[in-house]
């Protein structure tokens, strides 16, 4: 049966040096169906970049609110997708430093 939870997920409370692995940890803990409500105080634009090679469509991403200042999006599990497509993506994907974009954090989440 297909879970329709929703998770919040605040990365203005968490420190920039832990958000991506955070942010993963949680998106790697849903289960089908399930939904991860992000909150976060710029659009994430790299970090959404590496969400999709990691994840293929496996990650659907939508946003909930896109205003300057309050950026709310939901990646919700879809387990249809390939999972032979995302586990090529998250071999495949280039390794930044764990910060968006390679440059110590300064250019993402935070």
């Amino acid at each position: 049966m297909l879970n329709s939870a929703v998770h919040a997920f605040d990365a203005r409370g968490v420190a920039k040096r832990f958000r991506h692995a955070a942010i993963f940890g949680a998106l790697e803990s849903l289960e089908d169906g399930e939904t991860m409500r992000f909150v976060n105080d710029h659009d994430p634009l790299p970090l959404l970049g590496q969400i999709e090679q990691r994840y293929g469509k496996q990650v659907g991403i939508s946003y909930v609110v896109r205003e300057p200042g309050n950026i709310v999006i939901d990646f919700r599990i879809q387990a249809g997708a390939s999972a032979d497509t995302a586990a090529a993506a998250a071999v495949a994907a280039p390794k930044t430093g764990g910060s968006c974009g390679g440059d110590g954090g300064s250019n993402c989440c935070g």
